[in-house]
């Protein structure tokens, strides 16, 4: 079996408010098309000077890697 990365995607949830229980209440903003070769580093350091941007405290960054497999 093979597999080869296809898209790399970076994905910033930002805490808008707290519901009734003070759970964070979140909105997301994806970014596709992420160059695949990007370290966490990388990416940490692109999320927060987004997130100094923006009005609402960043919550978390996600990468999402798609792969295809192939027999």
């Amino acid at each position: 079996m093979n597999s080869q990365l296809k898209q790399c995607s970076l994905r910033l949830a930002f805490q808008v408010d707290l519901d009734e229980q003070g759970n964070p209440v979140l909105k997301t903003k994806t970014f596709s098309n992420i160059k695949m070769e990007s370290t966490v580093d990388q990416l940490f350091q692109v999320a927060t000077a987004i997130s100094a941007l923006c009005n609402d405290p960043l919550n978390k960054v996600e990468r999402s890697d798609s792969t295809e497999l192939t027999a």
